[in-house]
């Protein structure tokens, strides 16, 4: 990425980058690129990195809920900057920096935004490194850190606090919470120094998106997994999809009849978690299972996905946080999610 900054011109390129690093999930960061551009303007936001900051407070910042609401009961802007302004209240200190509670999907784009609107540096970590669904996956949790005190302000205002929680109660009382006010809040998580983010979050994210942007941009949908710098998994027409109520977030069930005669098969929840050629698994998360519009290479959300679309496949390098060390993988490797199945990875 060139010098380190986003400017209104990468907007297109960073949608589409925070698209795949959803996986199929993380909502659609399309919803915010004109908000985006108007907040770039003329100007550049820098992108930083933990160490340039030392030991200034850095506030993870994002929304929770179902990203489709958004559709229905559109932002009106002070939902995230609300959430900010209620923790700096409660822990009597400002921060200094934001970043992304997950640099994919729509999450991705509510930090650029945040950051324009507060007039913050833009640290480039998050708390994810793609889309996953439960505050308790949060690297920082599973690290052993605290997602507490933590705020949430939803489209009409409202604003909830919630302090010293773990993160499996976080997530409790945080959809309990949205499911009586809309759908969908904005949040700001607890304030941690700099110097901690190096450690307890992925790096680089935002970068890697609008990387993937513009590689994305260049190459003909014909070479796009190589453009990605990964691996086809297959091509050809969706013949089935068997959608059914989980205990969670829904479950669905995909067939793709791969052109050159095996069955694919995908399983996802908000995201694609699993992918199986005639029954043996060949990719999963925390790899970025990719459904691809053939023709265009337009990235299809699972919720968006439908019978009889021609797609292609591919799998891209999950964030290195996760596969670093055998002991994170178990937080969002398949069977984190009810899949009798070990993690496959590139």
């Amino acid at each position: 990425m060139i010098d380190n900054a986003l400017r209104a011109a990468d907007v297109d390129a960073l949608v589409v980058g925070l698209s795949l690093l959803g996986s199929g999930g993380g909502g659609d960061a399309g919803v915010f690129a004109s908000t985006l551009r108007r907040a770039l303007g003329d100007g550049a936001l820098t992108l930083h990195t933990p160490e340039e900051l030392g030991e200034a407070p850095v506030v993870a910042v994002g929304m929770l809920g179902g990203t489709r609401m958004l559709t229905e009961k559109l932002p009106g802007g002070h939902e995230v900057v609300g959430a900010v302004r209620a923790l700096a209240r409660w822990t009597g200190a400002e921060p200094e920096a934001v970043m992304a509670l997950e640099a994919a999907g729509l999450n991705g784009a509510l930090a650029v935004a945040a950051a324009a609107e507060l007039r913050l540096p833009l640290v480039d970590a998050d708390l994810m490194g793609r889309a996953l669904p439960r505050a308790d996956q949060a690297t920082r949790a599973v690290a052993g850190g605290s997602l507490t005190p933590f705020a949430m302000t939803e489209p009409g205002g409202r604003t909830v606090l919630l302090d010293r929680a773990d993160a499996v109660s976080l997530e409790r009382v945080a959809r309990a919470f949205i499911a009586q006010s809309g759908g969908w809040a904005g949040c700001a998580f607890a304030p941690t120094p700099a110097s901690v983010v190096r450690d307890d979050a992925c790096l680089g994210n935002l970068a890697r998106a609008l990387d993937l942007g513009r590689a994305h941009a260049a190459a003909p949908p014909s070479r796009i997994a190589e453009a990605l710098d990964g691996r086809a998994l297959g091509a050809g027409r969706v013949v089935e999809i068997a959608r059914d109520a989980s205990a969670t977030f829904g479950r669905a069930g995909i067939a793709v009849l791969d052109d050159t005669g095996p069955v694919l098969r995908l399983e996802a929840e908000n995201e694609y978690l699993l992918a199986l050629v005639d029954g043996e698994p060949v990719a999963s998360c925390p790899d970025l299972l990719c459904v691809l519009d053939r023709r265009t290479a337009a990235p299809i959300a699972v919720d968006a996905l439908r019978v009889g679309d021609d797609v292609t496949v591919v799998v891209l390098p999950g964030p290195r946080w996760w596969r670093d060390r055998p002991e994170r993988l178990v937080h969002v490797g398949p069977r984190a999610f009810g899949l009798d199945c070990d993690p496959v990875l590139m």
